[in-house]
């Protein structure tokens, strides 16, 4: 009989077919990291009763969040092949969507081997203690999408979830001709979001968030609130905010040409009508002050029928992009809600 495991890439089986340990050994030390995500599906009600800490059992993200990190302390004793590995650290954070978290983790390391299981096994745990926290009151909850995000380090270099596609077959007319998601936008109300690895993982303070949001504060919009987030679940974050049908949300970081900048992909893929305009002003306004502001790739458009604007990362970027929003929000609300030219 032929060996069994002559296809590359089945590395955790020998040429017998049996189960063994990869020896890395001769493998360079290298710093790692990678980022998981996980969903836990739930009822609207469930939802606030976490946001408001109203559950029987009391602290649930805080307990998850320790059970994540926990699980991926212990990986390679709930995976018989992982190695263990020293962390550096792990990081696990949570979005409140409508009806379901959004969960997070990224794990680091300085090895010989990746981190992608520790990150999975995070986000897998703390879905599971969500689940323990809140079966009381919802025993129908569900934990799915357990998946990998990205990773960075090894020999096989760095990879990238591609952006979700987007859905094209959504129905497109509605009464008086308005699209259905233009006809749902709350009016004059505002989405903040920060695509922070550092600041979602707590090691870098957020101070582009309140920021933006007490900008809109001062133009008269209600904000729905502020969401950190890690740069590899930013489209997830941004699906989770359309779904409130904000007017405006805005998004703070992931502009750059780093690897793990995204915020650009994620709104592209989401937009309907690109407005090119508004990135271009807020680039000419930054260049006035710095030459890097050239890199910035912040993108603007309308997805559903909200306003989508990415800002740089920066206190100066955003100070820069809300000054030109400064004279065209108004305007550019007014035309969205059927408005004249004048």
């Amino acid at each position: 009989m032929g060996a069994v495991n002559d296809r590359p890439g089945l590395s955790h089986l020998d040429s017998d077919g049996r189960a063994r340990m990869v020896d890395v050994g001769a493998k360079p030390v290298t710093a790692r990291v990678a980022t998981a995500s996980a969903r836990y599906r739930t009822r609207p009600d469930v939802i606030a009763l976490v946001r408001g800490d109203g559950l029987p059992k009391a602290d649930v993200l805080a307990t998850a969040r320790l059970a994540g990190i926990g699980g991926a302390k212990r990986t390679s004793e709930l995976i018989p092949l992982c190695h263990p590995l020293p962390l550096d650290a792990v990081s696990v954070d949570f979005v409140l969507e409508r009806s379901s978290i959004l969960i997070t983790a990224t794990a680091r390391t300085t090895g010989r081997t990746g981190v992608e299981m520790e990150a999975l096994t995070a986000v897998a745990v703390a879905g599971l203690t969500l689940h323990d926290m809140v079966k009381a009151v919802d025993a129908h909850g569900s934990l799915t999408e357990v998946r990998l995000e990205a990773k960075t380090g090894g020999r096989s270099g760095d990879w990238m979830r591609d952006p979700e596609p987007v859905d094209e077959a959504a129905p497109t007319t509605a009464v008086d001709g308005a699209t259905p998601a233009a006809a749902a936008v709350r009016a004059r109300t505002a989405a903040v979001l920060v695509s922070s690895t550092r600041a979602a993982a707590g090691t870098r303070p957020d101070e582009t968030g309140p920021l933006i949001a007490a900008w809109f504060a001062e133009h008269g919009c209600a904000v729905d609130g502020v969401t950190v987030v890690a740069d590899a679940v930013i489209g997830d974050a941004l699906d989770a905010a359309l779904a409130t049908a904000p007017a405006v949300i805005v998004v703070t970081g992931g502009t750059g040409v780093g690897p793990d900048d995204r915020t650009p992909e994620a709104i592209a893929a989401r937009i309907d009508t690109a407005l090119p305009g508004i990135a271009e002003a807020v680039r000419a306004r930054g260049l006035a002050a710095t030459p890097t502001a050239a890199l910035s790739r912040g993108v603007a458009g309308i997805a559903r029928g909200t306003v989508v604007i990415a800002l740089p990362g920066s206190t100066g970027g955003v100070r820069d992009g809300l000054t030109v929003l400064d004279g065209l929000l108004d305007h550019l609300l007014d035309q969205l809600a059927g408005g004249d030219h004048g």
